[in-house]
Order: C-alpha cells, then structure tokens, then sequence
C-alpha cells in the first residue's frame, strides 16, 4: 500500500486562492518599498555555517537548520565527535551550510561582498522565504517569508522614521490596525548598568522579551535561573510595569538613567524618532482620522537578536490575538563580523506568513483579489473554437484574464466549470452567434444576458 503523502510540520501548501492572496501582500508591499526608493535584490537560500552561526545568539544557533553535508558526510569524522562534545561537535564535522535564518544576516553578507558596487547609503528590499526549526503553533511555522527593508551606510535616525512611515503606509493599506511598539537596545543597557548587572545585558534582554509569551513570575524565574541577583530582579519590576504616555515614560527613564550615559543617548535617540513620526503621521498630512498608526515606547521590548544597538520595533495587531507581525532596528555594526567594521544599518522585516492570518481572520481582501479568470469562453467544438480564439486574443491584449474551455463538452459542465472557479462572465458561441459575427455574454452574478460584437463584449467585461 502506498504511503500517504504529507509536509513536514511548520510547512504550508498554498492553492490558487492562497497564492493570489500572498501576491496581495507582497505586491502590497513591494509597491511601499519601491515608494520609498529601495532596492530589491536576492540570497541564496543557503548560507555557508560560517556565515549564520553566532549571530543570533546561543537560542538562535539551535533553531538553525542544518545541511549535511554531500557523500560520505561520515568520512574522515572523529568517532570521538559522537560522544564528545554534543550535537554542536558533531553539527560541525558534517555541515557546512543551512537554510537562512533571517534575511538580515544574509543581507550584511552580501553588503561585504559586492562593497564595491554599491552606493551607500544602500536601501535594499528583498522579500524571499526564511527557515526557523521551531515548534510549530498558530501563527509559527518552520518555513515563512519574510520581507525586509534595510538602510545601510547611514547614521542619520531619519531611516527610523521613515521606516516607521513604511510600516504605517502598508497596514492603511490592508486595513489592519495596528500598534508600533519602539525602545533602545542603549536604554536597556543602561537598565543593566543601573541595576548592577552590565554583563548579563543578553540574559537580560531575552527573559524580558518573553513578557507577553510567558508572564512576569517566569520571566523573574528566568532571569533568577541566569544568575541574576533577587536584589537586582526586584529593581527591574518597577521598569518592567512602567506605564504612561510615551512623555511621561521617557521623563521616567531619564530620571532612572542619570547616571547612565549610554542610557541617556538611548533616550534621546527615542523620542527624536517619536517626535519626527508624529510629524509626519498628522492628519492634515496623512488625509486620515486620527492620523497615523499609533507609535508606543514599550520598555519591555528587547528583539531577542545580540546584533541590535540602538532603535528597536514590533508591530502589533490590535483586532487578533497573534504574536508580532513586524520587527526590526538598528544595528551598527552588523557587518563588521565579515571584515567592515564601522558600516551603520538600520531595517525592519514584514511577516508575510503572519499577516496572511491576520488579513483572513479579519476577511480584508479586496474581492478582486480572488478573482483569476474573467471571462470564459464556451467550447463546442473546432469550429466554434476556431471562431473565438481571435476574440479570446483581443480580450486577452485588453487586459482581460480569459481563458477558452479546453474541450468541447457540454453547456453543462462548462457553467458547472464556471461556477466552480467564479469567473463572472461567459462568452458563448453556437450557430445563430457565428451567423451573426456575435457572441453571447452571460453575466454569472446577474445571470443577464446580452448579444455582442468582440468589442462590445470586451467594453462589458471591462466596465
């Protein structure tokens, strides 16, 4: 008997339907880019190990897949890497790719490697699909896209503002409310220094991130299993609770961080970007109610990845309960890791996978979305066909979708064939038409019926 077949989990199938909902988005968002004048480019889906491993920190590097490597993979290995040393040992003598991670990464890769052909500062777009071994829940899969937006060889925080914008402009556009959540890698250092514990910044910023996932008692448990001093835990609560407007919460810090200095730049570089976004998103500016998307300074924002340094963001849906939907920041050094030290960046990353669910949760397609065919033209048989391909072409060159049913069958089955893939109008073609140089139009919704010339027809469909 054979196997039934399936996709490994965290994997999705996507029919015609889901396909053109997906374009939706990634047109949608190509054409923000693309206003904005960023660039779009490609990476492969494999990285060298080399390349990946160490720069998402020690969580990342567990969720990275890894490629055997081709042949004899166990040839010339250690025995000894079997007992020694743990999987990462052994991961090491018989990989040397995986699948990208993020396209971020990647992304500072390819900046070392092509330097010589770009002009900087460099807006790059790509959007291409990512790899996380994670396990798999709703609104988490193991493969999804990511579309990202990067600023590299600029130190000037208008990147962050505009990014913001971007952000703003893509969820008017699909309909989704949303919340901006901002705050600085520096302030959380500064955090770190206040409450004595500058050298577990990382342990820091990775329990507090899981706030929203986990609650405040496991994240305290987290952060005393870490080392972290109960004295150290119980500084941090007020911080972690702070609450206010975005004015009341950066007067706080500023007190709290007085005696910080990378705290204090951290603070500055916050509110430069709230006050330019809040400039830019007025509603004489932006034509809407209210303005634009609502920008919050959240303290408890951490984006787990070790290669932020400054601004960090992650958007939130307002109306559905699911995790992030959009993250990014600043990262200044990201490609000194590959031999170019000093080249600042800034970006943020669309989840495309995310934002399908949340789009169907909320049924915002537009109806056009779903429609593929048009208009079908009805096949009696070679005559009738040969007679309606010179139409079919001239709709077709109007910017029609059409399509002639393939065999000739019954009228039947071709209005079952229609119904089934709701294509709103049929062309049809018998005897009396071809006598007449006309076709039959037949509104599917309406269930009018009208007799035309091709242009005629045509004008119809189009209107």
């Amino acid at each position: 008997m054979a196997q039934k077949p399936s996709i490994p989990k965290g994997t999705r199938d996507f029919g015609p339907q889901e396909m053109a909902r997906r374009n939706y988005i990634f047109d949608t968002i190509r054409s923000v880019y693309a206003q904005y004048g960023f660039q779009q480019i490609e990476t492969p889906a494999m990285e060298n190990l080399s390349t990946l491993m160490g720069k998402y920190g020690e969580e990342g590097d567990k969720l990275l897949f890894k490629i055997l490597d081709s042949g004899d993979f166990l040839r010339g290995v250690d025995p000894s890497a079997f007992c020694e040393g743990g999987t990462p040992k052994l991961a090491a003598c018989i990989c040397e790719k995986g699948l990208r991670y993020d396209l971020t990464v990647p992304f500072a890769r390819f900046v070392v490697q092509h330097r010589d052909e770009l002009t900087l500062p460099f807006r790059r777009f790509q959007i291409q699909p990512v790899w996380r071994a994670d396990r798999p829940q709703k609104g988490r899969y193991r493969e999804f896209y990511q579309c990202d937006a990067d600023v590299v060889g600029s130190d000037s925080l208008l990147n962050e503002v505009e990014l913001m914008q971007i952000i703003d402009e893509v969820f008017h556009r699909f309909g989704i409310r949303v919340c901006i959540k901002i705050n600085n890698r520096k302030i959380l250092t500064g955090i770190a220094e206040m409450i004595g514990q500058a050298d577990k910044i990382v342990d820091i910023t990775v329990a507090i991130d899981k706030l929203d996932k986990i609650g405040l008692d496991a994240v305290n448990a987290e952060l005393a299993e870490n080392g972290i001093p109960a004295e150290a835990i119980e500084r941090l609560q007020p911080i972690i609770k702070l609450s206010g407007s975005n004015k009341e919460k950066l007067q706080t810090m500023r007190e709290v961080l007085k005696d910080s200095e990378m705290g204090l730049k951290g603070c500055d570089e916050v509110e430069f970007v709230l006050n330019k976004y809040a400039l830019v998103t007025a509603p004489s500016l932006t034509g809407r109610v209210g303005g634009g998307s609502a920008l919050q300074l959240d303290l408890t924002l951490a984006r787990g990845l070790n290669y932020y340094t400054g601004c960090i963001f992650e958007v939130k849906a307002l109306d559905v309960e699911i995790g992030s939907i959009t993250g990014g920041g600043r990262y200044d050094n990201l490609t000194g890791i590959f031999g170019m030290p000093g080249l600042s960046g800034v970006g943020i990353s669309f989840g495309a996978d995310r934002i399908y669910d949340v789009l169907n949760q909320l049924d915002l397609y537009p109806k056009e979305v779903s429609t593929t065919t048009e208009l079908l033209f009805v096949n009696f048989g070679d005559a009738e066909a040969a007679y309606s391909l010179p139409a079919v072409a001239a709709a077709r060159r109007s910017g029609i979708r059409t399509e002639i049913y393939s065999d000739a069958a019954k009228m039947k089955k071709q209005m079952a064939y229609a119904n089934a893939r709701a294509i709103p109008f049929v062309a049809i073609a018998g005897e009396t038409e071809m006598a007449a140089g006309k076709f039959t139009l037949k509104d599917m919704i309406t269930g009018e019926q009208l007799v035309v010339s091709t242009d005629e027809l045509i004008a119809k469909v189009q209107s």
